[in-house]
């Protein structure tokens, strides 16, 4: 709020006029960049500061997406527990996802993922806001998965927790797992047959979304450029994949682009004109389709999000990646 002095006993002083109306231009100004009528689906991320300004808004609604890989030996439940930005909710990626495959975290069906956001308290009208405990990683997953599902209005927060604590705002604990638990189970009930009350509904977007057999298609074809979000050293073969079993390389025909190069040092989604550095670099062309892959298609969310900063809104992604493309080759 905006204090001005009493008119009584006032004397104006013309030369600091000009100062008092730039500091309230400026603070109107600063209001107007965190309002909701600022918010736009063109950009894919929000700041912890336009969070924090609008945290108790009625239709912003937070979900905490952190996920880790196998090797990194982290529970991402127990760290929301123990600190999460308040009112957010646990979306368990592992647990809303398809359970007709032994694929980690596939994209569940329509209908599962319908009741499973309509148990974590989220509607049609809701401007949502995902963020992960390792600063964008994670839930560029669940911003994809809810564009898949045709809901556009989701944004990643643009450093995630990292950032929200080192601006030093507030966060929260809980020991109530119940709705993590009620959105897994109201997912295993809907493959079970069971289909639980549905507050949010869908509407499919199918060429996000693309499998085994359209990208064995796009070898032959090449109407896409494939690019795999996966380190270097696991597209080369050199270095392991993080899930046993599953051997390191790379599809053919698909050029590298690790999920780190659409970041800057804070884990902030990079500017436009750096962004577009990177996909040059390495010979990806805006001006023509592409399709993306990682290793299970969580990192592949990363650059698509930068893709979308570019103006490129529709860019499927190979949900199953490398590991099913590892998996289904080794068995074919």
């Amino acid at each position: 709020m905006i204090l001005f002095p009493s008119y009584q006993n006032f004397e104006f002083d013309f030369e600091t006029i000009p100062l008092v109306f730039t500091y309230m231009d400026s603070a109107v100004a600063s209001q107007a960049s965190y309002s909701m009528q600022s918010l736009s689906t063109n950009e894919p991320v929000v700041s912890v500061d336009w969070l924090h300004a609008n945290l108790q808004e009625p239709n912003v609604k937070v979900l905490d997406a952190s996920m880790y890989m196998p090797d990194e030996h982290k529970n991402p439940l127990q760290e929301y527990q123990v600190a999460h930005i308040p009112g957010a909710q646990f979306f368990d990626i592992d647990g809303i996802s398809d359970r007709t495959t032994d694929l980690p975290h596939m994209l569940p069906s329509e209908e599962a993922f319908a009741v499973a956001v309509s148990a974590l308290g989220i509607e049609n009208k809701d401007n949502i806001v995902v963020y992960d405990g390792k600063g964008i990683f994670s839930a560029a997953r669940v911003w994809w998965m809810f564009k898949v599902f045709g809901h556009d209005r989701i944004w990643v927060l643009d450093g995630g927790l990292p950032k929200w604590l080192a601006s030093g705002f507030n966060v929260e604990s809980t020991n109530d797992a119940l709705k993590v638990s009620f959105a897994s189970d109201a997912v295993e009930k809907v493959y079970q047959g069971h289909v639980g009350p549905i507050t949010f509904q869908t509407k499919f977007h199918p060429h996000l979304v693309w499998t085994r057999e359209q990208v064995q298609k796009n070898m032959e074809e090449r109407t896409h450029q494939h690019v795999d979000a996966r380190s270097k050293a696991r597209f080369d073969g050199i270095a392991p994949e993080p899930r046993k079993g599953i051997r390191s390389g790379h599809i053919e025909g698909s050029k590298c682009l690790p999920f780190p190069q659409m970041l800057d040092a804070s884990q902030n989604l990079l500017p436009p004109d750096e962004l577009k550095k990177r996909f040059a670099h390495e010979g990806i062309s805006l001006e023509s389709p592409v399709v993306l892959s990682c290793g299970t298609g969580v990192t592949a969310c990363i650059l698509s999000l930068g893709l979308h900063r570019l103006g490129k809104y529709e860019v499927p992604v190979y949900d199953g990646s490398w590991t099913e493309w590892v998996v289904k080759n080794s068995d074919s």
